[in-house]
């Protein structure tokens, strides 16, 4: 079961999509175009308020970026999805829309893949951190990639109860560039986990920062 959430006067003007004809005949066509072309994309004042827009429920989320991250890629459309929650086979998780969506936009690298996508993808220098399990951007480089989200990411979102089948068919069947997971046969699948594989090895090589 789905409901579309994403309702209101949008904040980029995003193209129509075009959604492949295997998407539309397996049912995903409602899901996938409240993603790829919302009625209102929301920005991270917004998604912070209190109360927050985002509904504490299990869904898909879509992140546009006004400036894209990587001269590779286009601003102003769908570039990454994520859930809440993932699916766990042995015991419930307490994620939801809500509060990952919130965490993005100002949490850290270690335990958002969205952020350490984009960070690496701006440049910034990724580090060790605590007793070195950890990587983040350090408290400098996290502060500058949540302003630059602030200016930059907006959000859009679905409600779903089992939402790791519709991620697995959009990734599959749409481009959404900044997905790495199930996500192989993407044109920049390749330059991304390069991206991060280097500025994890240059975290491994500097000390740990205090």
């Amino acid at each position: 079961m789905s409901h579309r959430t994403c309702a209101g006067r949008g904040v980029l003007s995003v193209p129509t999509s075009s959604l492949p004809p295997s998407l539309i005949s397996s049912g995903g066509f409602m899901e996938a175009d409240a993603l790829v072309s919302p009625d209102r994309l929301w920005s991270a004042r917004e998604v912070l308020l209190r109360p927050s827009p985002v509904p504490a429920a299990a869904g898909v989320y879509g992140w546009h970026f006004e400036q894209a991250p990587h001269t590779d890629l286009e601003a102003g459309r769908l570039l990454y999805v994520g859930i809440a929650p993932r699916f766990m086979a042995t015991r419930a998780s307490t994620q939801n829309l809500r509060k990952r969506v919130r965490y993005h936009y100002r949490g850290n690298a270690a335990g958002s893949t969205l952020r350490l996508t984009l960070g690496c993808l701006l440049g910034l220098e990724l580090r060790r951190v605590g007793s070195g399990k950890r990587m983040t951007f350090c408290k400098a480089g996290e502060a500058t990639l949540t302003q630059w989200m602030a200016d930059n990411a907006r959000v859009c979102w679905i409600e779903q109860d089992e939402p790791w089948d519709l991620e697995s068919k959009l990734i599959s069947q749409l481009d959404i560039p900044l997905n790495l997971d199930q996500n192989r046969q993407n044109t920049f699948h390749s330059r991304l986990k390069e991206l991060r594989a280097q500025a994890r090895q240059q975290a491994r090589d500097l000390p740990i920062s205090a």
